[in-house]
């Protein structure tokens, strides 16, 4: 958000409200951070989870869990969607020659869509390149329905287990 205050450009800035009841600090910020850079969020070698907002505490979860099964996954903090750190998602695509686009927003039209491009900007011969993101259709208000409309940590992790078992 510093970022966001500090940049010369208007910018628009988004809050999860289901981050709102979250305690836990995610970063150190330094007060030096800049838009379009990314942050890896965990290390891996298998697999590149990449998301924002609350797709990230998903993905770090669903990290945790295929941790379990054998596979190391990396998480990727997009932070900013654009500018869009193009370098970064390229370079750990690149790394663990699989990826995986986590985006609440619909599938059809939405920035998943944009880092698939990015990353398949990289020779990926014999990688994967996949996302997921809601379907094309209205957001449910019902809490018990919105928890089944949004991607979750365990359908990352499902998702990630399927296709490394091909």
């Amino acid at each position: 958000m510093k970022a966001a205050i500090r940049d010369e450009n208007p910018v628009l800035f988004f809050e999860h409200k289901a981050l709102y009841a979250t305690t836990e600090v995610r970063e150190e910020l330094t007060g030096q951070e800049i838009l379009g850079k990314a942050r890896i969020v965990r290390e891996g070698s298998d697999i590149t989870l990449v998301s924002c907002m609350k797709g990230v505490a998903d993905c770090l979860e669903a990290a945790r869990l295929l941790s379990e099964i054998g596979i190391s996954a990396e998480v990727l903090d997009l932070r900013s969607l654009r500018p869009m750190d193009n370098e970064m998602i390229q370079s750990s695509f690149s790394k663990t020659k699989s990826l995986l686009v986590v985006e609440e927003g619909p599938i059809t039209g939405g920035w998943a869509g944009e880092v698939i491009s990015i990353a398949n900007e990289v020779n990926n011969d014999g990688m994967k390149l996949w996302r997921i993101a809601t379907e094309d259709r209205p957001i449910p208000f019902s809490p018990a329905l919105e928890n089944e409309f949004y991607p979750s940590a365990t359908t990352i992790f499902e998702s990630v287990r399927e296709r490394h078992a091909r």
